[in-house]
């Protein structure tokens, strides 16, 4: 009996101390299932890292695929087609009897040959055996069988387009000398004109040829030196590169004219770009940066010109967006949400501080990258509101601001005011630490900026205008590698920046390049710079008939 109480005690204890090992083991559990959950989290957040840096490098760079890229495979199919067609008609013609090909179904493209090109025109007479041998005009050509004069009643007239290889011509200017035989009067001659590199092969044409295959047709100096090689003409990359780097001091007056231009904007777009520049010293390349402005108010009806500059930088900081705006007096940036353009908005101006508005773009392209690696069904119902805002901008596209923004208080305006709480409620249910919450916090951090579109019809979603001429930049950048050194960089700019613009007011950039050339070589007033303007360039020159 008396060891009774101690067993009692003992059971007491040892059920006190296994309760107290079932929670430190419940414990130690919880906390193992949160560290494998958030080792989980890391492993995910990683391998979303991995994926989008292979996507970066091999991937496609858009998440938008060309139209014409699929065409690409359907390029193989027509080819095989071309082939079955030809035979095909060559044996329907063996069967009907007919040496060479009669009329059949007109091809696509026939009777829109442009009127600008020139027509070189070839008569095929009937075969000679058909005539007697004394004609000696068509008109006076008799049938062999001998009934007399033949009459000419019609014709069948086709156009083909054929091409002439490029070709190089020598261009001679001669400057005769006069002089009276009857007084002592100075020999009378004219001046000679100036040209871009004095004494030197090129004329102003071929330069802005050599500037257009680099600067818009990305084709380096190198590859354009093979081309002319292969018609004997022998020029190194050196040669090319000094010509052009002449015309570009001639050009300046125009650039420095278009950037005082864009001062005048009442928005601007915004963006920048990686420019690696030879480094000699390390014998490796730096980074620098092409900043591209653009004003363009096509959009909203706007009746000013397509304008835009391209400028160079050795850095992507604030300093350089604060040295390349200086001066503008528009009230409204549209940027990405790049960091250093958040420092724009605390700049001390007559006009105020710049107004930030932020890119639907660059936000949609978030969620396309975790539809595409997760298949979130967030991302997805993301994509989907945003696409209807998009739907409803290609509405109005082209309407005067006040059409614009009375279409999107009516319709815009619901699909942002539920997007936002929806965005709140989902990132309230996904781990803070996923990608896809860094992007959801990344859209509602510049909500501001995104919503700007819904107060002034001027105003864009996205900074589409820019992305498409640094896009220019970037394909150049591709096919040159590197620019030589800074200098070099910013010819480069203001070449790119000249082509820009002749592309984007829709004018032919070598016939502009050559007459500006001229001229300016010829002492154009600089009062009248305007004159000079791709913007101001007559149509007429242009081949785009």
């Amino acid at each position: 009996m008396a060891g009774r109480p101690s067993l009692c005690l003992i059971a007491v204890m040892t059920d006190t101390a296994l309760a107290e090992e079932n929670a430190r083991l419940k414990t130690r559990l919880a906390e193992t299932e949160a560290a494998l959950a958030d080792a989980v989290e890391a492993q995910r957040r990683l391998e979303s890292i991995v994926g989008e840096l292979r996507r970066e490098k091999f991937g496609r760079k858009s998440e938008k695929l060309d139209p014409e890229q699929f065409n690409l495979p359907l390029e193989d199919v027509e080819m095989a087609q071309g082939v079955l067609k030809a035979a095909q008609e060559k044996a329907r013609r063996a069967l009907k009897g007919q040496g060479s090909a009669e009329r059949g179904t007109p091809n696509r493209n026939r009777g829109h040959l442009p009127k600008h090109l020139p027509r070189v025109e070839r008569i095929i007479e009937p075969a000679t055996t058909l005539w007697s041998p004394l004609e000696r005009h068509w008109s006076e050509r008799q049938w062999r069988r001998g009934c007399g004069e033949m009459a000419r009643i019609g014709e069948d007239v086709s156009q083909r387009l054929d091409v002439v290889p490029a070709q190089l011509r020598v261009l001679v200017t001669r400057r005769p000398k006069y002089a009276c035989r009857r007084c002592s009067v100075a020999v009378a001659q004219a001046h000679a004109p100036e040209h871009v590199v004095p004494g030197g092969l090129p004329t102003e044409a071929l330069i802005a040829q050599v500037m257009v295959a680099k600067f818009g047709d990305h084709l380096p100096f190198y590859r354009q030196a093979e081309v002319y090689a292969r018609q004997g003409i022998m020029l190194d990359r050196a040669t090319l590169g000094n010509w052009v780097g002449r015309a570009c001091f001639h050009l300046r007056p125009i650039v420095d004219h278009i950037r005082e231009r864009l001062k005048g904007a009442d928005r601007i777009f915004m963006d920048e770009t990686r420019a690696p520049v030879l480094d000699p010293g390390r014998r490796k390349t730096k980074t620098g940066y092409f900043w591209s402005i653009v004003s363009d108010d096509r959009g909203h009806g706007g009746a000013g010109p397509p304008v835009v500059m391209f400028h160079y930088a050795p850095g992507r900081g604030a300093a350089h967006a604060l040295r390349f705006l200086e001066g503008y007096r528009g009230s409204f940036v549209q940027c990405d949400g790049y960091d250093a353009y958040d420092k724009l908005t605390g700049v001390d101006r007559i006009e105020g501080p710049w107004t930030l508005v932020h890119c639907w773009t660059h936000a949609r392209r978030r969620f396309v990258k975790r539809l595409e690696k997760d298949g979130s069904p967030i991302a997805e119902e993301a994509l989907r509101q945003i696409a209807e805002l998009y739907a409803i901008e290609k509405r109005v596209r082209g309407a005067a601001p006040d059409v614009r923004l009375a279409a999107r208080k009516e319709f815009s305006a619901p699909i942002v005011a539920a997007f936002k709480p929806w965005l709140e409620a989902q990132l309230s249910r996904i781990p803070r630490s996923s990608k896809l919450a860094e992007d959801i916090r990344y859209t509602l951090a510049r909500w501001p900026g995104l919503t700007w579109f819904l107060e002034d019809g001027r105003l864009e979603l996205d900074t589409n205008p820019v992305e498409n001429q640094i896009r220019k930049i970037a394909l150049t950048r591709k096919n040159a590698l590197f620019a030589g050194h800074e200098v070099g960089a910013e010819n480069w700019a203001i070449l790119a920046s000249l082509i820009a613009n002749c592309k984007m007011n829709d004018i032919d950039p070598a016939s502009y390049l050559t007459n500006t050339l001229r001229a300016l070589l010829d002492g154009h007033p600089k009062s009248r710079i305007e004159d000079l303007m791709p913007w101001t360039f007559a149509p007429a020159s242009s081949l785009a008939a």
